[in-house]
């Protein structure tokens, strides 16, 4: 009898571990939304975000006017960890949240370190007042959330990089080279700026004989000044204090051309800040955590740069 009184209380005490997701494998602990106020936005109720779902998880979304952060933490996270903020790509119209986010999440996890996935806003006239750095304020207060909070979570304040895919890449290496520009009124004095970067086949610059024409227009807006351009080409903003980079791309990428990350890479060089660049064969665009060919190993590569600059 005292046996199932026991067991009967154990498995109340489980019951009520997982429902307040202090047990988990490696969990989607929570998501909160990223502002109490949303810097410089304009409200327009006609534009509403729309996601797509598959088997109950969001696969993507798009018209995306209020931000969150989706926090992982892994099970067991040892003392001073590192954590990556991840930026989905999608064009900077729509956010690969699953492919680009959520599974890059859990794969961080397994190898024990915390992700925090950035639903960034979508750049548009109709809901912030200057389109142009809308990702950007998102991008440094999410770097700032967790740096703020990183005790919470044994994280070490600083071991905190950003990861970026394709248009969430070039949000990655904006931030990288733009962390210290003042966009908004934030609440946290800590930095914005990140400890390394890792950037999965990113658009970089904003030039248009290399660019991703739609990321361009999107962010920028069409004919976009000289200025501009400048401005968010992103290997034109190189300093010797920009974080370390990790970069990927397929020499097959027609979509985003590789150009983007070898010019990076080159003015890291040229400023003296580590890095590494594959260029792989195949793997065309969009592979997420790795489809085919060469490609699908750079997650491999990716943990080895990790534990080379103390990361992991």
């Amino acid at each position: 009898m005292k046996n199932k009184q026991s067991q009967s209380l154990r498995s109340i005490a489980l019951s009520f571990l997982l429902f307040s997701g202090v047990f988990s494998l490696n969990a989607q602990n929570q998501v909160i939304p990223l502002w109490t106020k949303i810097p410089d936005e304009i409200k327009a109720a006609d534009y509403k975000e729309k996601e797509v779902l598959k088997e109950g998880k969001m696969e993507s979304t798009s018209q995306v006017s209020v931000p969150t952060l989706s926090i992982f933490i892994p099970k067991n996270i040892k003392p001073n960890q590192t954590a990556v903020v991840i930026c989905p790509g999608g064009g900077y119209t729509h956010l690969a949240f699953d492919k680009e986010g959520t599974k890059v999440a859990e794969w961080f996890n397994s190898i024990g370190i915390a992700a925090f996935v950035l639903k960034y806003r979508m750049p548009t006239d109709l809901t912030m007042k200057n389109k142009n750095v809308g990702p950007l304020q998102d991008a440094q207060e999410a770097l700032r959330y967790v740096r703020q909070n990183a005790a919470k979570w044994n994280i070490d304040p600083n071991k905190i990089g950003i990861l970026g895919f394709s248009a969430g890449g070039h949000l990655a290496a904006t931030l990288s080279t733009h962390y210290d520009d003042k966009v908004y009124e934030s609440a946290f004095k800590v930095s914005a700026r990140p400890d390394f970067s890792l950037l999965i086949y990113p658009v970089i610059s904003m030039e248009n004989e290399i660019t991703h024409k739609g990321s361009q227009t999107n962010l920028l807006g069409n004919n976009p000044s000289q200025e501009l351009i400048d401005t968010f080409s992103n290997e034109k903003k190189v300093t010797a204090k920009t974080p370390p980079a990790f970069l990927i791309h397929a020499t097959d990428d027609t979509v985003v051309i590789p150009e983007n990350s070898i010019n990076y890479y080159l003015s890291l060089k040229k400023n003296g800040v580590t890095a590494e660049l594959h260029l792989y064969e195949k793997g065309g665009h969009g592979f997420g955590l790795g489809v085919n060919d060469t490609s699908k190993f750079w997650t491999r590569d990716c943990i080895e740069w990790l534990k080379a600059n103390g990361y992991n």
